[in-house]
């Protein structure tokens, strides 16, 4: 594999860090402020938004730029972005700085498909894996530091931390990615051709649909784990860190089953088990050691769609890739505000103990798109590409 593709996954590493860890300081955050914890909230928002808007855009806009400069541009908007978090004396400055953090986070869009442009398509899945495993280890390591930073130290220094890693990977960028390292994508065009092959809108429905299922939960997976099986503060980090460990080997193994299996199948198999475990979550109410499997087995099976989704883009246009990866990190996005939305206007209904529940329709519904890109309408060509 490309050594630049470790690089790639040390960069997400600060990104995904960076991007999360508000989510477990809003408390703090709040207070330091001095606004509610609703208000404090919209950092995420802020943060999700300008990744779904402005990222595409910066994507196009940077389409005929070498890659270096396109890389450092993202990093270098990260990093301010993140300075200003940490120095901001009120919500607008947050807010501010939140939307340029999004804006940067154009990197990680453009960083998978020049991975997927570097390898063998027999390949694709295992480097894709490799680069999205710093998202992965951001979740095991990173948030749960950041969040205990936070509450000892104040919201600040892990946000100002977060600063100092982007600056650090700005600078090795400037040195570890090659300057004469071409565009992997063309702007417009032929986009329209691209984007209107009925496979590509579904890869973002499932996307879209699947970041439902996933944070109609995970929103709220302090309270949720709290209802299952009080426990205290440390408990629940350590739980959390289980969840990202897991993650961290689905993102491989995700990676490893799409070249062995295809994209189709292996993402059907991933979300079949997401899907059980949903459904298995709110059962294992007052035995922790089952809730603790259910919650890594279905990590192990949300990270392990990474590398099939994204493989499965590349493959139906690789010129326009660096676009339509953006777009689906859009559905990332959207789907994250999405089940947020829908499962908080539930929780006075079903509580969080079941909450898991208010996800399993989008999941099934995401599984179920899975049907029609196998029906005979599709191209030899897509059906091969599909695996």
């Amino acid at each position: 594999m490309p050594p630049i593709l470790y690089f790639f996954a040390l960069c997400n590493l600060v990104i995904g860090t960076g991007a999360f860890l508000l989510g477990g300081i809003v408390r703090p955050i709040s207070e330091s402020l001095d606004i509610s914890v609703a208000a404090a909230g919209q950092a995420m928002t802020a943060y999700a938004i300008a990744t779904a808007v402005l990222a595409p855009m910066l994507i196009v806009l940077t389409s005929r730029w070498s890659r270096k400069r396109a890389i450092e541009l993202a990093l270098l908007l990260f990093t301010v972005g993140a300075l200003i978090c940490a120095l901001a004396p009120n919500l607008l400055m947050l807010l501010l700085g939140r939307v340029m953090m999004g804006a940067g986070a154009m990197f990680t869009a453009a960083a998978a498909a020049l991975t997927v442009s570097m390898v063998a398509p027999a390949l694709r899945g295992r480097a894709l894996s490799i680069t999205f495993l710093g998202t992965s280890v951001s979740y095991a390591v990173g948030i749960p530091i950041g969040a205990w930073l936070g509450f000892e130290y104040g919201w600040r220094v892990p946000v100002g931390l977060a600063a100092v890693a982007s600056l650090g990977a700005l600078l090795l960028a400037n040195r570890l990615v090659p300057a004469n390292m071409a565009s992997a994508g063309s702007g417009f065009v032929g986009f329209r051709e691209a984007a209107l092959q009925p496979a590509v809108w579904l890869v973002w429905l499932r996307t879209l649909l699947h970041f439902v299922a996933i944070f109609s939960v995970f929103a709220y997976i302090g309270p949720v784990l709290q209802a299952l099986n009080p426990m205290s503060s440390g408990e629940l980090s350590l739980t959390l860190a289980a969840y990202g460990l897991a993650g961290i080997a689905g993102t491989l193994s995700g990676g490893w089953a799409n070249d062995r299996f295809g994209a189709i199948r292996s993402s059907a198999a991933h979300l079949t088990l997401m899907v059980l475990m949903m459904a298995l979550l709110p059962l294992t109410q007052g035995r922790i050691s089952l809730t603790l499997l259910t919650l890594m087995i279905w990590g192990m099976a949300g990270f392990g769609m990474l590398a099939p989704q994204q493989s499965r883009l590349a493959g139906l246009s690789a010129t326009q890739a660096p676009l339509l990866l953006s777009l689906n990190g859009s559905m990332v996005y959207v789907g994250t505000a999405l089940g947020s939305v829908i499962s908080g206007a539930l929780i006075g209904t079903l509580g969080f103990d079941k909450l898991s529940w208010v996800g399993l329709p989008f999941g099934l519904l995401a599984l179920l798109t899975l049907a029609f890109e196998q029906r005979p309408g599709l191209s030899k060509a897509q059906a091969s590409k599909a695996g």
